[in-house]
């Protein structure tokens, strides 16, 4: 079978075609297998299709239509509600084990250490449509010019991604249950992927000031992590005590043209609610940028530049020494931390669609959820390792190397399966 380049090479690094096709089947008598449902989804998501109509009409006479051939998008959400999500979670974390042997979660910067970070996401909501696994809240919204109190269905999402690597990479996901916070879910999915990945495949965790909570702390702590979290008024105690003690201690460590770093440091600040002491890291950033404003002058208007300094405060609250850099390395954590928001979550969302629900069943959901952030994570790995590292003039985008992997896989041959 004459494969397109880009599953040549998940096929070579990752033995991917055998992971999927060690897939269970949850259903006796299939007129089209798992794999080959897992195929068109799979590709569907690398190509960054927006829909499972889009999926179906691409498999139908599109660029889908030689590699995987008809399927509805009705018979992939049927079978998939058959099938059981935990295999699809196993199929992630063996993709994360393959990422670390090959050195792909290595960083210069993180002395060694696996950082990953953890945060939530609202993937979709609706005011009609809703599944087994939806959540409620009740909006206020305009109804002919009134308002109407109404019941909208939504679904949230835990994910766990390594963020010191050359790219963030998702390790796992987990759909928040109805009545349950993020952080409980989040430290239920810290706690199975601890289970499938083992308890050193994660050196430090980092998160934002909602996770600044004695039972999370206590357990991710029981799981043998480090941790960097943002400091907020959501701990005032700790806050005010973190402020007392290096509010007048401050030192330059960064200082340029452009922009400024101070640092304050308390290595034993005390905490009241957990009853202990944690580290304390006060990080003080001056920027300087252009800014254009409009005048008047004359009667005309006129453009010019001026520049304004912006100046943003962040406390860090850490279990983390390694020494003298404690602080420069607290601080460089904390702000890796916004790689969930600024490069996964606005990837996934904007060029992956992940806010556009596929199928709203409940089970299929979850499954298909999955696969479409395997596929991130797998295209994103071929597009950073392969094409831009390989490009002698400039890379083209990650949207529109899904534009060139669809010709690929067009020109690739009709699946046996």
């Amino acid at each position: 079978m004459n494969r397109s380049r880009f599953e040549a090479y998940l096929d070579k690094v990752f033995k991917f075609r055998a992971l999927v096709r060690s897939l269970p089947e949850g259903r006796k008598h299939p007129q089209h297998s798992i794999e080959k449902v897992v195929d068109a989804l799979f590709l569907g998501a690398v190509c960054q299709f927006p829909s499972l109509l889009e999926v179906q009409q691409q498999c139908r006479d599109g660029v889908l239509s030689k590699r995987i051939g008809p399927i509805s998008d009705n018979t992939i959400g049927y079978a998939l509600e058959f099938q059981e999500s935990e295999p699809f979670f196993d199929l992630g974390c063996e993709v994360a084990k393959r990422l670390k042997r090959n050195g792909v979660l290595n960083s210069k910067w993180s002395k060694g250490l696996l950082v990953a970070g953890v945060d939530g996401i609202e993937l979709f909501s609706s005011f009609s449509r809703c599944c087994d696994q939806c959540m409620e809240r009740k909006v206020e919204k305009n109804v002919r010019k009134q308002p109407v109190e109404m019941i909208q269905y939504y679904h949230r999402v835990s994910v766990v991604a390594v963020v010191s690597s050359q790219m963030p990479v998702p390790l796992g996901i987990r759909f928040q249950k109805a009545g349950e916070t993020e952080v409980a879910c989040s430290q239920a999915l810290l706690q199975d992927l601890t289970k499938k990945l083992g308890r050193r495949f994660i050196d430090v965790l980092v998160a934002d000031a909602l996770y600044l909570q004695r039972p999370f702390v206590e357990e991710i702590e029981r799981l043998g992590l480090e941790w960097a979290i943002t400091l907020k008024e959501n701990q005032p105690e700790l806050l005010a005590e973190a402020e007392r003690l290096v509010g007048g201690a401050m030192q330059v460590v960064g200082n340029s043209e452009s922009h400024s770093l101070q640092l304050g440091y308390a290595p034993e600040t005390y905490w009241p609610v957990a009853g202990r002491s944690v580290r304390t890291v006060k990080a003080v950033r001056a920027q300087k940028t252009n800014q254009i404003v409009i005048e008047k002058e004359n009667g005309k208007r006129v453009k010019r530049k001026r520049q304004i300094i912006t100046e943003a405060t962040n406390y860090y609250a850490s279990s983390i020494d390694v020494g003298p850099s404690t602080p420069a390395f607290i601080n460089q954590l904390g702000r890796k931390r916004w790689r969930m928001d600024s490069e996964l979550f606005q990837t996934l969302t904007t060029d992956c669609h992940a806010k556009r629900p596929w199928v709203h069943q409940s089970t299929a959901l979850v499954i298909i959820t999955m696969v479409r952030v395997i596929a991130y994570t797998l295209a994103m790995v071929y597009y950073t390792r392969q094409v831009c590292s390989h490009a002698r003039r400039a890379a083209p985008t990650f949207k529109h190397f899904a534009h060139l992997l669809a010709g690929w896989i067009h020109r690739s041959r009709m699946d046996s399966s």
